[in-house]
């Protein structure tokens, strides 16, 4: 009789033990080889499974220890609270699109922060809105409409009628994009929100809710990215981000004042594709205005002050040899209110920067300028914060150039680069 022989269960277990690992392995190097291949032409990979080098804590230089990567996921374990362990993206962003999928564990709280500044804020949300991201069907307590996902946190209910949550422990996709102000939410392929930042209703919701309290929400126009650790398990894939920036025509080509007019005595000059205003010997008032005019748009340029004169940037000016008319956003040394405005023989100081801000010029490197200018209303930033905001009919009636200055009085040297100005469509305010 042939005898039969059977495999001892210890190396078939081994065996069924390396299957699955092998198995796991793969699955998990297919997923982190999926992230990169859904990454159309034109995004910039945020998280791609195998690291999360495009991130940092808020206010620190590395991960918090509550996130980890692990099977291709960004995962924090929700032991870091809502301070310690929220993290950033180490880039910024003004107008973007950004998308993600999320899964949340039961009864789970976090969310998605834009436009965060760092600073003297104590947290994400001090300055930065949020995208909610909750456990809708399983948290602990009843929710309000503005705390339930895809909210705008505190401000802005999404629609109901085209939200389509999946519940905790199944993946949702989520979307934010923010241009010109205006600021859309899509969960899982519908757009359930729009609003828009900074106008008349965004104020007064910031007013009625707990927002109130913190100055600087809502106000930058460029900042991080952030994910919150809000005490529940969360993990995160396929994040991506692309630049909606649209800066516009550049109205400075880098090799000479084409499409300027000097008025004045005072120097301007062209040197390492940089544009330079210098004092001269008469050391009197001296512009650089551009030949054409302008009624709305957003100008944003970089200027560095090498002294410590007083300049600035005029807008809806006019010019009768050097003495001018219009609205200057200032650049001074510290303490003197850059990113101020100040009306020219007129009624002087429109608006004065308080104290707190005054550190956010950087004397002697670049700086970031913006100024919006849009029927009455000006806004300008500085280095992404809100230095002034303004609504003047005098201001509103207004059309002229833009102009560089040189306050009178000598010892001024500023250069400036990147001068890019986009006229502002109103038709343009719909986002895809």
């Amino acid at each position: 009789m042939q005898k039969l022989y059977f495999f001892s269960k210890t190396p078939v277990y081994i065996l069924i033990v390396a299957i699955a690992i092998l198995f796991l392995s793969c699955a998990n190097e297919q997923n982190q080889k999926n992230q990169t291949r859904r990454v159309p032409e034109g995004w910039i990979v945020l998280f791609d499974g195998n690291n999360a080098d495009a991130w940092r804590g808020f206010k620190q230089d590395d991960l918090p220890a509550g996130w980890k990567v692990e099977d291709g996921l960004l995962i924090t374990s929700g032991e870091g609270g809502d301070m310690g362990g929220d993290i950033i993206s180490k880039k910024q962003f003004e107008d973007f699109m950004l998308a993600l999928e999320w899964k949340i564990s039961d009864g789970g709280n976090s969310g998605i922060f834009f436009h965060v500044v760092e600073g003297d804020n104590t947290s994400v949300y001090a300055s930065g809105p949020e995208y909610q991201l909750i456990d809708d069907f399983g948290f602990t307590h009843p929710l309000e409409a503005w705390q339930k996902a895809a909210a705008n946190y505190a401000m802005h209910n999404a629609d109901t009628s085209r939200k389509m949550l999946l519940p905790a422990g199944e993946w949702n996709s989520s979307k934010i994009a923010v241009k010109d102000g205006r600021v859309a939410h899509w969960l899982n392929g519908e757009k359930v929100l729009e609003y828009n930042l900074w106008d008349d209703d965004w104020k007064q919701r910031v007013q009625k809710s707990k927002w109130k309290d913190y100055p600087n929400y809502g106000l930058a126009i460029s900042g991080h990215i952030g994910l919150q650790d809000h005490g529940s398990p969360i993990a995160f894939r396929y994040i991506k981000i692309r630049d909606l920036t649209d800066k516009g025509t550049s109205v400075f080509n880098g090799t000479d004042l084409d499409g300027w007019t000097i008025y004045g005595t005072e120097k301007w000059y062209v040197e390492n594709k940089e544009l330079v205003c210098e004092s001269g010997e008469e050391e009197k008032y001296g512009y650089l205005a551009t030949n054409k005019t302008y009624k709305d748009f957003i100008l944003r340029l970089k200027f560095l002050q090498e002294s410590n004169g007083n300049s600035g940037v005029f807008f809806r000016s006019t010019l009768e040899g050097t003495r001018i008319s219009g609205w200057q956003v200032e650049v001074a040394p510290p303490g003197n209110n850059s990113g101020g405005i100040y009306e020219s023989y007129g009624r002087g100081w429109l608006i004065e920067i308080p104290d707190e801000k005054e550190n956010i010029l950087k004397m002697g490197e670049w700086n970031d300028l913006i100024i919006r200018a849009e029927g009455d209303r000006v806004m300008t930033w500085l280095n992404g914060q809100l230095m002034a905001d303004i609504s003047d009919e005098k201001i509103g009636n207004a059309t002229g150039s833009i102009a560089l200055q040189i306050h009178d009085g000598g010892g001024i040297r500023v250069r400036w680069k990147d001068i890019y100005l986009r006229e502002i469509n109103k038709n343009e305010n719909e986002i895809h």
